[in-house]
């Protein structure tokens, strides 16, 4: 009997077919001669289970992201081209409330479908491989999650057995796949072409999702892997290779174990062209300009083709491949690359659909897309304030605050009866939904009145389990010098300075309760943006208080946080892994729930216990969402006052300090 899954994939290929009588093709498959053939190679990355175009959080829908949407420009690009091939590039199976659902309410059986793998086979990907999200939920969720899937997933550097070198581990998944690809020449001739596709990510998941992990999987140096694995592939007849890196375009400088080292594995002989991701962003694209060994135009890392689509389905990376057949050997000579976007910020600020979603694959994920919205629209209880993040970085707030508060319930119990009862317990907490590369909208925003789990999903984005380490005061110091780097160094009597660091992603800007501080920006970062110390010398923290009182360097303290945090996630002074103290079994969000069940009522009120020193004759500017001004008079610790339109929709404020 035909599934109705696989009528609707044959609707959707069949409707490619039906496009390509009426696009024109592609310029290379116009040039292509008899012994050469055109392959356009597509790519999505970090879909984070964004198969509609709806926001979840926001409960409406969202012309920005889906995979559904993405499908479209799918279909264009097929219709355009002779030969063609769809892969993922990983952190697929988590990232939105439909993930959670799945996860945590529906569960995965063994022969479950995974909505977002239900989704890619109805598009008919051709390979995927994992992201460093898809080991959230734990490894048995993953695999049954994975063989759903109508197409190979590799992964070259995880292994559940490690031998004395990659090529003698024995590998969670396969390492790479050698697919017989029947392409057409410029004759109209078919040819077989042999496509080896490899995949990798950091391994940093050891730290990010140890408990998951540890004992169970070990990760290898990407680059080290891919030079082990690569000439296997040639030799088992690979006639162009491809490098699936969930691993983002960072420093041409190799170092062991690097998170984002897709410019050094383009190094590696034998490797034709790279999809990368993993960094949320697009290449070929400006972002990108001045780094070592890229080419932000032409979209090469050490001369070969790459491309990066975005996130959440946002842009499909693509790389254009003239083969030419020499013997019995293809190889390419000629490339190009390039992203593009199913949506535009328009003359109005708003944002613009450039393509609309594809039927089939709507209606393939429909049920657990309908579920899904029932399951965020759960009450669990009430606030008697707003709870938005459009201040969280220039002031202490409400969005924070209350996960603070909810980490601080918990940990304060868990601690009783421990040999740690009775030593203060401190909370460290960062807002992770604060504008930046995420735009304008991008911001949590919970009215006074009903708390709904959708809600608490938007406070808290990760499905990350509560820690709690112990530090000393010093190291309570280091940690909030660590998160003082999200601000540039301002010149003190100079006007309208830019305050925030764009390479410094919010989720690293922890906020600690229990103590007071202010924070000076005359002074230098003590840390970069990546966690290395840079200026021993610097005290961007001053008056750090406890109680009332200077902090002692030599006090114990506990800090509850999540997981990521304290097992290196960010390299914080005193959340190194090495201080872990308890280890809870309930993930942040749970917590936060089950917080807003027991009091019934929240007040999520922010205290400013931090804020800027004052520096006389000197103001900063920073941007967020232009609803911001709805609660601009709810910021406390702060003098902020409107100053015009920022960039790309945002709305720009002046502080002075």
């Amino acid at each position: 009997m035909t599934s109705r899954l696989s009528i609707k994939r044959r609707e959707f290929l069949a409707g490619v077919a039906a496009s390509s009588a009426i696009i024109a093709l592609h310029p290379y498959s116009v040039q292509a001669a008899a012994n050469q053939a055109h392959l356009r190679l597509m790519e999505t990355t970090d879909l984070h289970v964004h198969v509609f175009p709806y926001d979840y959080y926001g409960d409406r829908p969202s012309d920005s992201v889906g995979l559904a949407r993405t499908a479209s420009i799918i279909k264009e690009i097929r219709a355009e081209s002779v030969n063609s091939m769809l892969v993922d590039n990983g952190d697929f199976l988590q990232g939105n409330p439909m993930g959670d659902y799945i996860a945590y309410e529906r569960g995965m059986k063994e022969g479950d479908k995974h909505p977002v793998i239900t989704a890619m086979n109805t598009l008919g990907y051709e390979a995927s491989t994992l992201g460093n999200h898809e080991f959230n939920y734990g490894l048995d969720f993953l695999m049954k999650s994975v063989a759903g899937a109508d197409f190979p997933v590799v992964s070259a550097n995880i292994a559940t057995e490690q031998g004395g070198s990659p090529l003698k581990d024995k590998t969670l998944l396969k390492p790479y796949v050698i697919l017989e690809k029947t392409v057409k020449d410029g004759s109209g001739a078919d040819h077989k072409v042999k496509i080896g596709l490899i995949g990798f990510v950091p391994p940093q998941v050891m730290n990010w999702d140890r408990r998951h992990l540890e004992g169970n999987v070990k990760a290898r140096d990407i680059v080290e892997t891919a030079q082990a694995y690569v000439p296997e592939m040639k030799e088992a007849g690979a006639d162009i290779i491809i490098a699936l890196s969930h691993s983002g375009i960072g420093s041409a400088d190799r170092t062991d174990g690097m998170e984002n080292a897709s410019v050094p594995l383009a190094q590696v002989d034998g490797i034709d062209a790279l999809m990368t991701g993993h960094s949320h962003l697009v290449f070929p694209s400006a972002k990108y300009e001045g780094f070592a060994a890229v080419d932000h135009e032409k979209g090469t890392l050490h001369g070969k083709p790459a491309a990066m689509g975005g996130f959440w389905g946002s842009h499909l990376g693509i790389i254009d491949l003239m083969l030419e057949k020499s013997g019995n050997k293809w190889q390419v000579v000629n490339f190009a690359t390039e992203a593009r976007a199913i949506s535009k910020r328009g003359a109005d600020r708003k944002t613009v659909p450039l393509v609309e979603s594809q039927q089939a694959v709507l209606d393939s994920v429909q049920a657990d897309h309908d579920a899904t919205l029932a399951y965020v629209r759960r009450s669990v209880g009430q606030t008697d304030a707003p709870l938005h993040s459009y201040f969280a970085l220039v002031a202490d707030d409400p969005s924070v605050q209350i996960v603070s508060q909810a980490q601080l319930w918990y940990i304060n119990e868990m601690m009783k009866g421990t040999k740690w009862e009775g030593l203060p317990i401190l909370s460290a907490a960062a807002p992770f939904k604060a504008g930046g590369r995420g735009g304008p909208e991008y911001f949590t925003d919970v009215p006074k009145g009903d708390v709904a789990i959708k809600n608490v999903s938007d406070l808290y984005l990760y499905p990350n389990t509560v820690r709690a380490v112990e530090v000393t005061g010093a190291q309570v110091k280091d940690w909030l010098e660590r998160s003082a780097g999200m601000f540039n160094q301002v010149e003190v009597g100079k006007a309208d300075q830019v305050l925030l660091n764009p390479s410094f992603p919010s989720f690293n800007f922890d906020v600690i309760d229990g103590v007071t501080y202010q924070i000076d920006l005359s002074q230098p970062s003590k840390f970069d943006p990546k966690g290395e110390l840079i200026n021993a010398g610097a005290n961007r923290i001053i008056d750090l208080n406890f109680d009332g009182k200077p902090i002692d360097p030599a006090a114990k303290f506990i800090i509850a946080t999540n997981n990521y945090r304290a097992s290196g996630g960010g390299k914080f002074p005193g959340a190194l892994g090495d201080t872990i103290i308890f280890e809870g079994p309930d993930t942040n969000r749970d917590v936060i729930v089950r917080y807003i069940v027991d009091k019934g009522t929240i007040s999520p009120t922010a205290d400013a216990n931090w804020n800027f020193a004052p520096l006389p004759g000197t103001s900063v500017l920073f941007d967020t969402g232009p609803k911001g001004k709805d609660h601009l008079k709810d910021v406390k610790g702060v003098k902020i006052e409107e100053a015009g339109d920022g960039p790309d929709g945002f709305a720009r404020y002046r502080i002075a300090l």
